[in-house]
C-alpha cells in the first residue's frame, strides 16, 4: 500500500491558503507536514482542509512558527511539543501523529539568525535536543518520518553558492554537522536515496530573482527510519507552487513509500 508524504513550509497559511488547497486537490499526497503556518489552532482553516478529506492536527501560535499534519487515513496518538518548557519556550515547532502504524512528525527547526549569537547556539542545542525526544520516544521504531524545514543544506550539492553560504546560519559547518548527528543516530534523507545530483533546491530567496536564476537551498526533508527508507520506492521536490502569485519561498518536497 503506497503512502505519500509531503513537506511544506508554507509561509502563513492565511497567506498561502488558496494555493496550499489548491496543491492539495490536485497532488493528493496522503500525509501533508505544513510549517511556518503562523496561526492559533482555532484560526487554521480546519474545515477547508475536512472539506477535502484531510484529517487535521495542528500546534500553532499567533503570528510566527506553528505546524501541522493532514492526513487522508486518521490521526491518531497526536503529540505536541517537547514536554520542555525550555525548547517549547522557542514556539509551536514540534508535532507529531500516527498514520496506519507510520509515526509522523512535523517539524520546524530555528533559522538561528546569525552565526555565533543566542539563537544560534538554541538551534543546535535544538537540534539536539530533539533527537533525543524522538529517541525517547521511539528508539529504533521501524515506521518513523520527520519532515520540515530543518533550515540547514546537506553538503554543496543542496547550495547554490557553497563558498557564500558556509558563513551564513543555513549552510555553516556546525549547523551542518548537528544535523549530521541527529540523522546519523536515527534518519536517511529520502531524496538523496534517488538523486545524486545538485541544484535541485526547496527554498529561495524572494529577493534578487533567486527562484528565477535557481539561487536556492535545499532545507526541507522528508526524513524516514532505516526500516522505512529501505520501502521509499520514490522521492521528489515540486516547484510548481513557487511559480504562483504570491508564493511561500519554500516548495513541497514529497517521498513515497510501498507499506506491507
Amino acid at each position: 500500500m503506497p503512502l505519500t508524504i509531503a513537506s511544506w513550509n508554507v509561509n502563513s497559511i492565511r497567506a498561502r491558503h488558496d494555493v496550499a488547497l489548491q496543491w492539495l486537490e490536485d497532488n493528493r499526497p496522503d500525509v501533508v507536514c505544513l510549517q511556518e503556518t503562523k496561526v492559533l489552532d482555532d484560526v487554521f482553516p480546519v474545515l477547508a482542509f475536512k472539506g477535502l478529506g484531510y484529517d487535521v492536527a495542528t500546534l500553532g501560535q499567533k503570528g510566527y512558527n506553528g505546524v501541522a499534519i493532514a492526513s487522508t487515513r486518521p490521526l491518531e496518538n497526536v503529540r505536541r511539543g517537547f514536554d520542555d518548557p525550555e525548547f517549547d519556550a522557542e514556539g509551536a515547532r514540534v508535532l507529531g501523529a500516527e498514520v496506519d502504524g507510520v509515526t509522523v512528525y512535523s517539524v520546524y527547526v530555528p533559522n538561528g539568525k546569525v552565526v555565533g549569537s543566542p539563537s544560534y547556539e538554541m538551534k543546535l542545542r535544538w537540534l539536539d535536543r530533539l533527537r533525543h525526544l524522538l529517541e525517547e520516544r521511539h528508539g529504533n521504531s521501524e515506521h518513523l518520518s520527520v519532515c520540515g524545514d530543518f533550515n540547514v543544506a546537506v553538503d554543496d550539492r543542496d547550495v547554490h553558492d557553497p563558498w557564500f553560504w558556509k558563513t551564513q546560519v543555513l549552510y555553516h559547518a556546525s549547523a551542518r554537522q548537528a544535523l549530521s548527528q541527529f540523522c546519523d543516530a536515527l534518519l536517511v534523507d529520502t531524496f538523496r536515496l534517488h538523486h545524486d545530483s545538485g541544484g535541485v533546491y526547496s527554498w529561495w530567496d524572494y529577493r534578487r530573482g533567486a527562484f528565477r536564476k535557481n539561487e536556492g537551498l535545499r532545507i526541507d526533508y522528508v526524513f524516514a527510519s532505516q526500516p522505512l527508507a529501505e520501502r521509499c520506492t520514490t522521492a521528489w521536490i515540486d516547484p510548481e507552487p513557487r511559480k504562483k502569485d504570491n508564493p511561500s519561498d519554500h516548495t513541497p518536497v514529497l517521498a513515497t513509500f510501498d507499506l506491507p
